[in-house]
């Protein structure tokens, strides 16, 4: 008794749901990371450099007429204040100095300009700073508590307090310098993250239900078909090769449905042929046995009928039957790979002419009648039994379909380096739609079993496989009422004459 072991792992389903539960866990995370986490990073790092850009073109302006109008512009577009001054020897004089209202910006005495024209200077001619309402410059490294002389360290500086400073030092025409001073508020956006950590939670509960309606669906639409396939499958499987596939969905089920169809088609025409296969071999080996058995009986059961004759006869079916194991034998062995293609080279024009001297008892007294036409003396390599084989096989094929005159004739024609050999019945011909059928072991043109005259009716199934074990070209031209012409190519190779050394050798 046997048993299938059912497979185990996870449903088609519960992998989509998992797939999307983590696609959203990871958008929702870089959300979080991004909108909340790294706001107040961000808003810092855009405001740095729209001070400094802002810086740098405003430094085109610091001798021009434009300059009031340009600050303001700056100002008011970027909420920030804006301050230009002019360097003289021993102190600053203001040229413009305005806030995104308009009014004067944050007025700046005289040390503490001089304290942003030096760090200016020490850095290279900028310099970007945090600083309070109050002139304290905030310590990155300890927060927001005092760092400068004359603060103390229980003083707490609110967020609120903190103005972002770019000081940029401008040369002019001459000695001229002009110091460049835009600041605006650095507060925090403790609101805009809170309405941001709001809106997060109704996003994470929006996106996990859209997950769930979309793994719904695309069970639907993928899981779905597969399951019904998987069942039709298994009906396949029984040996119900009428079982429909369906792939409704998407291109890929469909197209797996379609394969599956015609897989079951095919399917459905080789269990066909395979019982007439089975019914065509019985038929042939039921024949032989029957006389084999007959006329044994007759020569035990009847004085005087153990008769050369009728030896004869049972010894002409006995050698039939061996005749088609032996064709079955060859083919399987050759389907299968276990028969090789021992390649040397050989004349194959006298071996072609060696086959037809044992047809000459044949044809004496059958009357059939085998043309040979040959032109020249071809070597070829390739296994010269096999090659043999082949032969035999298609005269025997076209001595059991030719037509009333009993004619054959075998061609052997030169062309490019190649030759071919053509054997031609004047039977009733095939027809255009079967001719890519016959090959097949399997199919028979006429569907009516009927016992050869020769050979055992496996020969053009041999015949398929020794020319693709060669791969040499083959086929057949045939018209319906003029016969037919089975033919195959192998390449020439220079005769004995031509090389220097042994040519028979193995390949």
């Amino acid at each position: 008794m046997s048993h299938r072991k059912k497979g185990f792992g996870i449903s088609i389903r519960w992998k989509l749901a998992v797939f999307l539960a983590v696609f959203v866990a990871i958008v929702l995370i870089v959300t979080w990371v991004f909108q909340v986490y790294l706001l107040n990073a961000f808003h810092e790092l855009i405001k740095k450099n729209e001070l400094q850009k802002s810086a740098q073109e405003l430094a085109q302006f610091v001798q021009s007429e434009e300059l009031p109008m340009r600050a303001y512009s700056y100002a008011l577009n970027g909420t920030m204040s804006v301050g230009v001054y002019h360097i003289e020897e021993e102190s600053a004089v203001t040229l413009v100095s305005v806030d995104a209202t308009g009014q004067s910006g944050i007025p700046l005495g005289e040390r503490m300009l001089s304290k942003f024209y030096r760090l200016a200077q020490e850095n290279g001619g900028s310099y970007l700073g945090q600083f309070t309402f109050g002139g304290y410059e905030v310590n990155k490294e300890s927060g927001f508590f005092p760092f400068e002389n004359g603060a103390h360290a229980t003083d707490y500086i609110s967020p609120k307090d903190i103005r972002l400073i770019y000081v940029q030092v401008e040369k002019g025409d001459g000695d001229d310098s002009y110091l460049i001073i835009l600041d605006t508020g650095l507060q925090p956006l403790d609101s805009t993250v809170q309405t941001l950590r709001t809106q997060f939670l109704w996003i994470a509960v929006i996106l996990l239900f859209c997950a769930g309606v979309m793994v719904f669906m695309l069970y639907r639409h993928i899981s779905a078909p597969l399951v019904r396939m998987n069942e039709s499958a298994k009906q396949l499987a029984l040996g119900r090769y009428d079982t429909v596939f369906l792939g409704d969905g998407y291109l890929e089920t469909r197209e797996l449905a379609s394969t599956l169809n015609y897989a079951s088609h095919e399917l459905s025409k080789l269990d066909a042929l395979q019982k007439e296969l089975i019914a065509n071999i019985s038929h042939d080996l039921r024949t032989p046995l029957t006389m084999i058995k007959g006329y044994g009986e007759i020569m035990r059961d009847i004085p005087g009928e153990n008769t050369p004759e009728n030896m004869q006869i049972v010894i002409d079916e006995t050698t039939r039957l061996s005749e088609l194991v032996n064709d079955l034998l060859d083919l399987s062995k050759i389907q299968t790979g276990t028969r090789k293609a021992e390649k040397a080279c050989f004349d194959l024009t006298a071996a072609l002419e060696e086959t037809m001297n044992r047809y000459d008892t044949f044809v004496r007294h059958q009357g059939y009648q085998i043309r040979v036409e040959t032109d020249q003396h071809v070597w070829v390599c390739a296994d010269r039994s096999m090659i043999l084989q082949v032969l035999y096989n298609l005269i025997n094929n076209a001595i059991n379909y030719t037509g009333e005159d009993q004619r054959v004739t075998v061609v052997q024609n030169v062309f490019e380096g190649y030759v071919r050999i053509s054997v031609t019945d004047t039977g009733d011909g095939i027809a255009e739609e079967q001719i890519p059928l016959i090959w097949d072991r399997y199919y028979k043109v006429d569907r009516v079993h009927r016992r050869a005259v020769i050979g055992t009716g496996l020969g053009l199934s041999i015949v398929k496989e020794i020319l693709e074990l060669h791969n040499a070209a083959y086929g057949v031209n045939s018209k319906l009422g003029e016969g037919s012409t089975f033919w195959f190519d192998l390449p020439i190779v220079p005769t004995p004459e031509q090389l220097p050394d042994e040519t028979d050798r193995e390949v």
